[in-house]
């Protein structure tokens, strides 16, 4: 474990104009594929690229900045002479993986859930606790959920001006955040029901739809309220994710949390309904003043997931008082999961990796 220790502090090193070797485990994935895209677009001074994937994508040929990558197993690849490695495979593969990766000399910045809540890791939302990055023990750092990811931007300042004391929350995710398979899952019910708008037939019986996979019910034309399995007093894992990530970003320990976590027939942007309690008055005006200055923060008018898809910000509107508290706010943020909810934040944190440097 020494040398993961040693090589978190991977940007400090003498030579300054040395771009780093980066690898991608999960890269024909949706959030692999963004990563790649990002990549691109941000310019990332990688000064090499190498892909992962299962074994069933091994031969497939990725185009990047005008070179084809092979993609490679990442079961059983040498990640020696990487210095930096974007982990976006499921939990399971970064709980095999990542140590190992870690150990051989990189940083491990991982989108899956397998070390949110381990101590040792820091969870880092680039605009919000950037300064968590100053210790990686285990050579890792984690993204938190997509739909964390959202609320992170937007709850942050207003909680650093009053402190926030209690927090409601109502999400609305897209089908996008369980991978291709949810995607593909929304897209066949959406097939099979042709061409008819609505979910009910003219006499009122439902379309026939496949059987679900993903969710316990039908996804399209359709909200689904259990999100994944029932893990603690009724809550969902997704609704402990939100609860427990919440309280590691914002350093809030003991903040109450209840979460109801909902799918809904949307591609990609996920949503949050968010009613926050805080220790000091907070009126609609001062939140949206802070919201206007906040980083990675846009207002809106009506946010919606269509206005958030393909771009870096969240979006945050409906801001108003909570009549049923004393110092409470409502309002409404969208955010694009695949993008600031999972790969953009990965790479943000990398830049902020290689700025600790200069």
């Amino acid at each position: 474990m020494q040398k993961a220790v040693h090589r978190a502090n991977l940007f400090d090193r003498s030579s300054r104009s040395e771009s780093p070797s980066v690898g991608i485990v999960g890269a024909t994935g949706l959030v692999g594929e963004t990563l790649l895209t990002i990549l691109d677009q941000r310019q990332f001074p990688a000064r090499a690229l190498r892909l992962f994937a299962s074994s069933r994508s091994v031969g497939r040929v990725v185009t990047w900045r005008g070179s084809l990558l092979p993609v490679e197993d990442a079961a059983c690849a040498d990640y020696s002479g990487l210095d930096l490695v974007f982990f976006s495979a499921g939990a399971a593969i970064s709980s095999e993986l990542a140590p190992k990766v870690a150990a051989s000399g990189a940083i491990v910045i991982d989108n899956s859930s397998a070390w949110r809540r381990d101590p040792s890791v820091p969870l880092v939302v680039a605009e919000v606790n950037p300064h968590n990055l100053a210790t990686m023990p285990r050579g890792i750092v984690a993204n938190p959920n997509c739909t964390t990811m959202v609320a992170m931007p937007a709850l942050a300042p207003l909680h650093r001006a009053a402190q926030l004391t209690r927090l409601i929350a109502s999400t609305y995710q897209a089908a996008s955040g369980a991978g291709l398979a949810g995607a593909r899952e929304l897209e066949d019910q959406l097939r099979a029901a042709g061409s008819r708008s609505a979910g009910l037939m003219t006499d009122g019986s439902a379309v026939a739809l496949p059987a679900p996979g993903k969710w316990a019910v039908p996804l399209a034309f359709n909200v689904v309220p259990l999100n994944y399995q029932v893990v603690e007093d009724g809550y969902t894992e997704e609704e402990i994710k939100l609860r427990d990530e919440t309280r590691k970003i914002l350093e809030a320990p003991g903040l109450p949390v209840s979460g109801t976590c909902v799918r809904v027939p949307v591609y990609t942007g996920h949503s949050v309904a968010v009613h926050a309690e805080f220790a000091r008055a907070l009126s609609p005006g001062q939140a949206l003043e802070l919201l206007a200055k906040a980083p990675g923060v846009e207002l809106s008018d009506v946010p919606n997931p269509l206005e958030a898809t393909g771009r870096d910000p969240v979006y945050v509107g409906r801001v108003r008082r909570d009549p049923s508290v004393a110092s409470g706010l409502s309002f409404f943020v969208t955010g694009d999961n695949l993008r600031k909810g999972a790969a953009l934040n990965a790479i943000q944190i990398a830049e902020l990796l290689l700025a600790r440097a200069t």
